[in-house]
């Protein structure tokens, strides 16, 4: 052997692992058998969210530069995917907390007041690195965003904001894309053509749909309405602008571009790749989202309406907060500026073969 030899639980750290269970019912008289399962859960999450903390910083560092290798996008996405398949074991951990029934958590909750999700610090990390700014929190989220924490961790919260983040990196890297305009060709006059002719083709199929009565024939006509000014933002950087202020829009409008142009072409071999990248960031959200309200559920069922031992209204808060609380909606988005393959714009032959794999 090249090294001294290692002990499984020496290694593993087991004896303060196993020995890190500390019931507060226990410390108070009679202990709560369902205390140990609810803090080995606890643990185990916060395990979880050190790891893709681990996974976010290193995909933070391949992004964070002026020219990302082509070489690290592989990576890149096999870290995500990794950061994927870990929220799916988070969505699967409620069910097994939800074998604890509301009587068997009021053996022990009292003594828990005022700890709370509120306090974990590595949940809220992972969040503000994806790109879930304060500002971008509902007001009551503000208000115990911070108002829980100690002074240090306030204060590593603050500093973290300053920072960029994952959706900042992927909002420069996308913004970089080339492909899109050559000397005599600009795919997005052609493709402002193509959306054009294609909700002005739905206006006619309302207007002469005999089957709508006059009120269903305006809401249709609202809704498409609606979706010409969604479209509008686009090619009109003041209406994108004004998106962004509002807090509607997070991505520039040069990368939304380059993202619609990526789901367009997405079988070309240059993009699949960072096809699959915007796929893996949707699944990020909505793995997210997933927990999000399979704990609010959870908080309901084990709850009722009581507040939460932070303080919080329990239940209705964190569903407020499930809604609000997605990082990657404009990747979602995408889907309302996605146009059939028919009308899709043909691209030069000196671009395409840009595209495609070239053999000298």
């Amino acid at each position: 052997m090249k090294h001294e030899p290692v002990y499984y639980g020496e290694y593993l750290k087991l004896d303060q692992i196993l020995n890190a269970q500390q019931l507060k019912s226990k410390q108070h008289g009679e202990e709560a058998h369902d205390e140990t399962l609810f803090i080995i859960i606890h643990q185990t999450y916060e395990l979880w969210f050190k790891q893709i903390i681990h996974e976010v910083d290193s995909i933070y560092k391949l992004l964070n530069t002026d020219k990302v290798k082509p070489t690290s996008l592989g990576t890149v996405n096999h870290r995500l995917n990794r950061v994927v398949e870990i929220q799916r074991i988070l969505v699967d951990q409620l069910g097994i907390m939800e074998t604890m029934t509301p009587l068997d958590f009021m053996d022990f909750r009292d003594y828990l007041v005022p700890a709370s999700g509120f306090q974990s610090i590595q949940f809220r990390t992972v969040e503000v690195k994806l790109g879930l700014r304060q500002k971008y929190r509902l007001g009551i989220d503000k208000k115990y965003f911070n108002s829980r924490l100690s002074e240090k961790d306030k204060q590593f919260l603050i500093e973290l904001e300053e920072k960029p983040t994952l959706l900042e990196l992927l909002d420069s890297w996308l913004a970089r894309m080339p492909f899109a305009k050559q000397e005599g060709y600009n795919f997005w006059e052609e493709y402002k053509i193509a959306t054009t002719n294609m909700l002005d083709n739905d206006q006619k199929i309302i207007e002469a749909n005999t089957t709508l009565g006059p009120q269903e024939r305006e809401f249709e006509l609202r809704n498409l309405q609606s979706t010409r000014l969604n479209f509008e933002s686009l090619f009109n950087p003041e209406k994108h602008k004004e998106l962004m202020d509002q807090g509607k829009v997070r991505l520039s409008m040069d990368s939304i571009r380059a993202a619609i142009f990526i789901r367009l072409f997405r079988d070309e071999p240059i993009f699949q790749i960072p096809n699959r990248m915007l796929d893996l960031l949707t699944d990020i959200d909505e793995q997210f989202t997933n927990w999000r309200d399979r704990h609010a559920i959870m908080v309901h069922r084990m709850l009722g309406t009581k507040i939460g031992t932070g303080g919080s209204s329990g239940h209705e808060y964190l569903k407020n907060s499930s809604d609000n609380n997605r990082v990657f909606t404009d990747l979602f988005n995408l889907a309302t500026f996605l146009i059939p393959r028919s009308h899709v714009p043909k691209l030069p032959e000196q671009i395409r073969a840009e595209l495609g794999f070239v053999f000298e």
